[in-house]
């Protein structure tokens, strides 16, 4: 077994959606990556939505189709634009994962957070506008039941597998492209079309479109996704064991 199989936390650190990126630049600028790489993802979420939803009105499952593929280029583009800058995390549930695992500090993972929302509720607004809709309508599409839930934790779990699949076993450069296949494929597999990140779920609160989500059904949407953030720690320690160096404070 070779050392690749076994990443310390530094190295891990360094690494796309594991760490804050490998150019090790200073908080500001990685800040200002982790607000626009959500922005552009929450864009390609809600403007495809939209676009799909007046090219195919008729067919549901074009939608679909239309919305997920654009949903995973977009995201594979992105951690392959800011992996290096930021981690590329785009979603609270991988910044918190990797503050349990040691590879970001407290205050760094807040403000990714704070970067996060704050960029997928931009996102949103520019995604209205470029469609001449109002600049933020709070969704009144409800998405409330069990199934959707419990396919909220799936999706989570899932991805923070994928993210720490590749990157512990030494397949930094396949993040991008595990990343964004998986939750194109989630879009089809799971009944909640795999939200997986609060970030995103709180920026669809203000679309009344294809992609968003009635205020009133997000907090169960989050509260799952951090359950599946916690479940995926656990498996990660479990199945990806590695060597601790010094961890952040």
């Amino acid at each position: 077994m070779t050392d690749r199989f076994h990443p310390t936390d530094a190295q891990l650190a360094l690494q796309p959606e594991t760490g804050t990126g490998q150019l090790r630049l200073d908080l500001s600028r990685r800040l200002v990556a982790e607000a626009l790489g959500t922005a552009l993802l929450v864009i390609a979420v809600v403007g495809s939505g939209i676009m799909a939803s007046r090219l195919s009105p008729t067919d549901i499952g074009l939608q679909l189709l239309e919305n997920s593929a654009a949903t995973a280029g977009a995201l594979i583009g992105l951690i392959l634009m800011f992996g290096a800058v930021s981690g590329a995390h785009f979603n609270p549930m991988v910044t918190l994962v990797d503050r349990l695992l040691g590879t970001i500090s407290t205050r760094d993972a807040g403000l990714y957070v704070a970067a996060q929302v704050a960029g997928g509720c931009i996102g949103t607004v520019i995604a209205n506008l470029m469609f001449s809709l109002p600049a933020v309508e709070w969704s009144t599409h409800t998405r409330s039941s069990g199934a959707l839930w419990l396919s909220e934790v799936v999706a989570t779990v899932g991805l923070l597998l994928v993210i720490h699949g590749c990157v512990r076993t030494g397949r930094n450069d396949a993040v991008p492209f595990a990343v964004g296949v998986w939750i194109g494929a989630a879009y089809w597999f799971t009944s909640s079309t795999s939200f997986a990140n609060p970030a995103v779920t709180i920026a669809r609160m203000l679309s009344n479109t294809f992609a968003g989500i009635k205020p009133s059904s997000a907090p169960m949407f989050i509260a799952m996704q951090v359950l599946g953030a916690f479940l995926a720690f656990g498996l990660v320690r479990f199945l990806f064991p590695h060597r601790h160096s010094q961890a952040r404070s």
